[in-house]
């Protein structure tokens, strides 16, 4: 078996950084490489839509690549192999010169299973250019047996270099790598090779590739790596590890000193500003065999449990797992949440407890801690008038008449408490499971979300729902500071979740074009400051 190593930083490590390496960067690692004897260099993309920028490892055509590989720093005559990805459909035939114009000498073709003869044709053609064919069938866990002879009788009529086993969203454990390697094994020509692309959703992406290492067959093999598994989301197997047990046990001489280098002066200093790695999310995507846009559009929701998210992932058809769908996520992520109970007996009671009340409801933002003596005095002023209900927190400065809970991730948060609230009530929406626990008040969340606004489903417009749906006439409002992107957000440390909103400006706007709906059916003040702000309101004084 003659192994090749194939570095895929400055093409998958795009993912991470936006294919923004810098243009000195890019020529210094491509080098480097060059040096340790990488046997082939994946220098990005080749996108016929980009604009070509001399920081980015994206291009536009092939012979825009020449900006780096003509550069000083491009060692012509290095052993090491030059490749470039293109996603089929992203790059007319016409932005491909003739290899001899490029110092390119590999293309990589990725297809999806529906395209497969589109692409193929498409190969035939880039091959009569003169480059060397890599093919890549997208997601190849999604093939059946019959689909993989298939592809492969089509294959062998092409002849590319190689056919890759490609593990798009980390989902093989060793024995489906086997698989998918002895059918190509089996039945592609002897002079095609075999590759092997992983993701390190299950941690398996380096000791998959050693299994196929140890495989006794006589065509070539590729494996790709990246330096300190720099790529897409979970990432991929480590070059450095696979550079260090091929020099062990197959004689290969790679310098890890070289290796070690670019991982020191660039690759570290990208990885305290991103990440990448095993991370749970990648985990429940490849868990369930789906894509990972997925899970990452429940884990942004920041409203419900790990759990639930696996269960509502596990609903997803099966055509639908490989290829995202936002529309489908949402209805399935609504139908989820609103588990229906009868709340016309505990509407009416809250009904009849606040209707003729002015209602102070408490955020969780740092104006709670700080203005506590204010919020406290002024509800001495109203007396026996006014009604406090704290949202998704047991509040720890200011004594609540009712907790309003939409959150399970909250709700698990302060489970144990809930022993403790003296004589505060609980309000829950049905969403949530109350873990066998009494609970005064149980509403229906269908009855009082909307998937017509981003902020449908948060616990103030919630609860704005309900008041208005009870005649409440007077609202105030303490401790909704609005989210900052680069301070704590809120008075507690422990509320802090891992993902403030990215888009926390387009939340504010929203609520306050909610706040300002709601206004219709009630006065709205604020006692403390805060970036929702409506009609030129000030804060109240006490």
């Amino acid at each position: 078996m003659n192994i090749k190593l194939l570095d895929c930083t400055l093409r998958d490590g795009g993912y991470v950084n936006n294919w923004e390496f810098g243009s000195d960067n890019i020529q210094w690692i491509i080098s480097k490489l060059q040096k340790s004897n990488i046997d082939i260099i994946e220098i990005g993309y080749i996108r016929d839509y980009e604009k070509d920028s001399i920081d980015k490892t994206v291009f536009s055509s092939t012979l825009a690549t020449n900006r780096i590989l003509k550069a000083e720093s491009f060692e012509k005559n290095a052993s090491s192999l030059i490749s470039a990805m293109i996603d089929f459909g992203d790059c007319s035939i016409e932005q491909i010169s003739n290899q001899n114009e490029t110092n390119i000498d590999i293309l990589r073709v990725t297809f999806r299973k529906k395209h497969i003869d589109e692409a193929l044709e498409y190969c035939k053609k880039i091959k009569a250019k003169g480059y060397k064919i890599f093919l890549q069938p997208v997601s190849i866990t999604s093939y059946s047996d019959k689909e993989m002879l298939d592809l492969i009788e089509k294959i062998n009529k092409i002849k590319p270099i190689a056919l890759s086993i490609v593990d798009s969203y980390g989902l093989m454990h060793e024995e489906k790598v086997i698989r998918y390697f002895y059918l190509m094994d089996n039945n592609l020509l002897p002079e095609i090779g075999i590759a092997y692309h992983s993701h390190n959703n299950f941690q398996l992406a380096y000791s998959n590739s050693i299994k196929l290492l140890n495989m006794h067959s006589k065509r070539d093999l590729y494996i790709d790596a990246s330096l300190y598994g720099m790529g897409k989301t979970a990432g991929n197997c480590n070059l450095e590890l696979l550079a260090m047990y091929l020099n062990h046990n197959f004689n290969k001489n790679y310098n890890l000193n070289e290796i070690l280098d670019i991982i020191d002066v660039q690759i570290l200093k990208l990885s305290d500003k991103y990440k990448w790695g095993y991370q749970i999310p990648y985990f429940i995507s490849a868990s369930n065999d789906c894509h990972p846009n997925y899970v990452n559009y429940l884990m942004e929701k920041n409203m419900i449990t790990i759990k639930e998210i696996n269960q509502i992932v596990n609903k997803i058809p099966k055509e639908n797992l490989l290829v995202f769908n936002r529309d489908l996520i949402e209805k399935l992520y609504f139908d989820f949440e609103s588990k229906q109970v009868d709340d016309s007996n505990p509407v009416a009671k809250l009904k009849n407890i606040l209707s003729e009340k002015e209602i102070l409801l408490l955020g969780s933002g740092n104006s709670i801690s700080k203005e506590s003596d204010k919020i406290n005095k002024y509800i001495e002023t109203k007396q026996d008038n006014i009604v406090v209900i704290s949202l998704n927190h047991i509040n720890k400065y200011v004594e609540q008449d009712f907790i309003f809970v939409s959150n399970a991730k909250r709700f698990e948060q302060f489970y144990l408490q809930l022993n403790n609230l003296n004589n505060a009530q609980l309000i829950l929406t049905s969403n949530i499971d109350n873990q066998g626990k009494d609970i005064d008040f149980i509403l229906n969340w269908g009855n009082l979300s909307s998937d017509k606004t981003i902020v449908g489903t948060s616990a103030l417009y919630l609860l704005l729902n309900l008041l208005k749906n009870i005649g409440i006439k007077k609202l105030t409002l303490a401790g909704f500071d609005g989210f900052s992107k680069y301070a704590s957000n809120y008075y507690d440390k422990n509320f802090e979740f891992r993902n403030v909103p990215n888009n926390y400006e387009e939340v504010t706007d929203a609520i306050i074009k909610e706040l300002k709906y709601f206004e219709q059916y009630f006065d709205i003040t604020f006692l403390t400051k805060s970036k929702y702000l409506v009609n030129d309101r000030k804060v109240i004084n006490v």
